[in-house]
């Protein structure tokens, strides 16, 4: 019971007191990430989420709750200037980084995300607004997160999904779904892209489209003949509901006639998951990027730095993830090992002068 009360707490605390109960130097280290930085406005709510959560945890222990005190997740960083800010230690942030593991929970990347953005707004309060001399934050070392590799559909698992789609015959939106689906496995873009797809951003002749990226980058992202074909059905389809679509620019459009949400994306992939039999994989919307990025690698052939470009990606390192080898083809590769059929019998003979001569 204590740990369900607990987590109720942290969810209060980092999703609905967050953005009322704020300080005026958080927000002036967020408004500078948003509007000098251009960093994205989901970026900049999990810099405030974090910063939330670490101040409320100094606010909290400095009045000596713990916890597991009731009060502990009521406490306010409204007080929280400049002088307090000087005041932290790299003890208190050592401290704050254990807390978050045993008594939140929190994983690995969860840790070293909470852990840049105190990284970040330190740096801003030195460098920027010059409050402190040094970063408190900065000898700290960014917690390992467990290498893994991504998670992807097979080519037959794919066409398993994209078929399920076609299958379903009570489908009022087949069309629509099917596009949205065959985009994520061809292109694949991030969740956020696609919801964000305006008509406008569409290339007349469907050859490409643009869409906005992590950070509002923009990229061209080029359609493949099963994209337009599917891009062209869905079109067609919404062009004889026009008189019932309110957001007339968006691409695609729910029932009530809006733009889709990622909700409602995310939930028709879990619906044709289960339908095509793969519910067990429990894939999101980004294991579909996944699978895109680890079909045009493996199967097509596509260069790793052809893929960064397609993906979106700012670093490469991010990319070379995808460069994994499957089991089939490590177990290819050894095979073709010139001594790989060579057996104890073809061995026995072998005389002594060969072995002198050798």
């Amino acid at each position: 019971m204590m740990y369900n009360k607990r987590k109720e707490c942290e969810k209060m605390s980092d999703k609905m007191k967050v953005k009322e109960d704020t300080s005026p130097v958080i927000e002036r280290f967020l408004r500078y990430k948003l509007v000098v930085q251009g960093r994205s406005p989901k970026t900049v709510e999990e810099y405030r989420i974090d910063l939330h959560t670490f101040f409320s945890y100094l606010v909290a222990t400095r009045a000596g709750l713990s916890p597991s005190d009731d009060g502990f997740y009521d406490v306010s960083i409204s007080g929280v200037d400049n002088d307090f800010v000087k005041s932290v230690t790299t003890l208190d942030i050592l401290e704050f980084l254990v807390y978050t593991a045993n008594e939140r929970g929190n994983s690995t990347a969860s840790r070293a995300r909470k852990l840049s953005a105190l990284k970040a707004f330190f740096k801003y309060m030195v460098a920027t607004e010059k409050v402190m001399e040094k970063n408190p934050a900065i000898d700290i070392e960014t917690p390992k997160k467990k290498a893994s590799l991504p998670k992807y559909l097979t080519e037959s698992e794919s066409v398993s999904l994209l078929s399920s789609v076609l299958e379903d015959t009570e489908s009022r939106t087949k069309e629509r779904d099917f596009c949205i689906i065959t985009l994520f496995l061809n292109c694949g873009m991030r969740l956020s892209e696609l919801v964000g797809i305006n008509l406008s951003d569409i290339d007349r002749e469907l050859r490409s489209m643009r869409v906005v990226g992590k950070g509002n980058k923009e990229r061209i992202v080029y359609l493949n003949d099963a994209c337009r074909e599917a891009l062209i059905a869905y079109l067609n389809c919404r062009a004889k509901n026009m008189d019932t679509i309110k957001d007339k620019n968006a691409l695609f459009i729910s029932r009530l006639g809006k733009r889709i949400s990622g909700k409602t994306v995310q939930w028709l992939v879990y619906k044709y998951l289960d339908a095509a039999g793969l519910e067990y994989k429990h894939f999101s919307t980004h294991k579909l990027r996944h699978t895109a990025a680890t079909l045009m690698y493996q199967e097509g052939g596509v260069d790793v730095l052809a893929l960064k470009e397609i993906l979106g990606h700012s670093q490469l390192s991010t990319t070379q993830i995808y460069t994994h080898i499957s089991d089939k083809k490590l177990e290819e590769a050894v095979s073709k090992n010139p001594l790989a059929h060579l057996k104890p019998s073809d061995l026995s003979g072998k005389s002594e002068h060969d072995d002198e001569n050798e």
